[in-house]
């Protein structure tokens, strides 16, 4: 049976008529994608389409997760333009954010609390990415704010901007955060002067800094459950 047009297939293998009948979960990853990209062309149908891009992703949806509208184009997939790229992306951030939402807890208790939230929200990142979250006096989380991204270092994360944020939210606690894209979560020797750095400016302002959290794909590193802050 030809793939070349859903239309021409049997009611209850073409992907919506499937869902319909079948169920969401019944569905291939490609025929997912056939259904947000839609029919192409006469020669080109919608499952084809799908099959190139997840071929050229490795079937790697956390890859494909990762791209931008413009990288996505790049691929130069013959049936993926503009208008499309904005819907496969649109429909990945709609994951992210329903994976970020359940993720987020309302009384932060321990630092995997805090860990697997900002799992969900960085890991799709290709580049460092430096956050805050504030923390209210029964410990709820108050504001997530990403600060600067491309790096960590003294210039672009400055405490005084941190601390005037953390004023501006009535935090009365902070966590720093960021990730690392290459996988591992150890620390660098910057990391930890930055924390200090941090942590004694907001002393001033009787803001405590109760941990810095780095994640990756691989799993987080706590300063405060290593008892380094």
């Amino acid at each position: 049976m030809s793939t070349k047009s859903i239309k021409n297939w049997a009611e209850d293998d073409r992907p919506r008529e499937k869902m319909l009948l079948k169920g969401i979960e019944t569905l291939s990853n490609e025929e997912l994608l056939a259904i947000l990209i839609n029919n192409v062309t006469r020669d080109k149908g919608a499952v084809d389409v799908a099959k190139e891009l997840l071929t050229v992703i490795d079937n790697d949806l956390q890859q494909l997760g990762k791209l931008s509208i413009k990288e996505i184009l790049k691929l130069k997939i013959k049936g993926i333009g503009e208008a499309k790229a904005i819907t496969i992306a649109a429909a990945l951030e709609l994951g992210i954010r329903r994976d970020v939402a359940s993720k987020k807890k309302d009384v932060v208790l321990h630092s995997k609390d805090i860990a697997d939230f900002l799992r969900a929200k960085l890991q799709y990142k290709k580049h460092e990415v430096f956050a805050l979250i504030f923390l209210t006096r029964s410990n709820k989380i108050n504001h997530y704010e990403i600060v600067s991204e491309g790096g960590i270092t003294g210039t672009v994360a400055d405490p005084r901007i941190i601390i005037k944020k953390a004023l501006a939210h009535d935090a009365v606690s902070i966590i720093l955060c960021h990730n690392h894209p290459s996988g591992s979560v150890k620390p660098s020797r910057q990391d930890e002067e930055l924390t200090n750095k941090i942590k004694e400016a907001a002393k001033f302002f009787d803001i405590k800094v109760i941990d810095h959290i780095i994640v990756s794909e691989e799993g987080y590193f706590s300063f405060a459950d290593e008892g380094i802050i």
